[in-house]
């Protein structure tokens, strides 16, 4: 059963709550990014490899852009590395409005809601920022040459990773949603045409460059990522009839 009326706490009690989870999120992300500072350089050089050939360099146009990189990309790492317990400290938020059968899922969501930010993470890498990359800059054959700054190129790669990680997130989403039963698979496969609308909106918003191609690109996982979502509705509640 959810918590009684009389043991729920007042407003006040969740914002202190809140700011607590909050303030240890951001130690812990602040750790891991110091940690992670000595490896930038590794890192810069493991995101510049889906260029390949097409971008043998990156520059800078300021005295403090180098620094700036070096320390984008440690707090892109520290992210990543965090992800564990910040899932852990968002549960822990969450769970206190949940039935004790819900509050068992906890393990399961910070498990499969790291591997799945991983995967999204994987499919950039290695599959979304090399054809983008590689079409954005041989666009404009051999009439252009691209001279890009280390700034630039990091805020495209790094936010690519970071959304297509928090993207393939969906499917525990809605998993969990149907859980507790605010969605269904019915429901789901029934208005797939406003999800369609909602998600090339969502493609078109979080993708980094206002180019058609990359959106593309990040359109086609989010349409297999709700179909996996539907079956995720579906094994959520498995003793509800589903018609979709």
């Amino acid at each position: 059963q959810r918590m009684p009326e009389s043991q729920k706490l007042p407003l006040t009690a969740h914002l202190d709550e809140l700011r607590r989870r909050l303030w240890i999120s951001v130690l812990v992300v602040t750790l891991a990014s110091v940690a992670s500072f000595g490896w930038a350089g590794t890192l810069i050089d493991w995101l510049k490899r889906p260029a390949g050939k097409t971008l043998p360099t990156l520059a800078f146009f300021s005295p403090p852009e180098a620094m700036l990189a070096y320390l984008k990309v440690a707090v892109t790492a520290g992210l990543v590395l965090s992800l564990p317990l910040l899932l852990h400290e968002l549960w822990l938020f969450v769970s206190p409005g949940l039935t004790r059968q819900e509050r068992r899922y906890g393990l399961a969501f910070v498990w499969w809601g790291t591997w799945l930010f991983l995967g999204g993470a994987a499919f950039a890498y290695w599959i979304l920022l090399p054809l983008s990359l590689r079409f954005l800059l041989t666009f404009g054959g051999g009439q252009l040459t691209p001279v890009i700054s280390i700034n630039q190129y990091l805020s495209f790669t790094t936010t690519v990773l970071l959304v297509c990680g928090m993207v393939f997130e969906l499917p525990l989403a809605i998993f969990l949603l149907a859980k507790i039963g605010v969605l269904n698979a019915a429901t789901l496969r029934r208005q797939w045409r406003y999800a369609l609308v909602a998600m090339a909106i969502a493609a078109a918003v979080l993708t980094p460059t206002a180019d058609v191609a990359t959106m593309v690109l990040m359109l086609i996982p989010m349409l297999a990522l709700y179909e996996v979502s539907i079956w995720a509705a579906r094994i959520a509640a498995p003793r509800k009839r589903n018609d979709g």
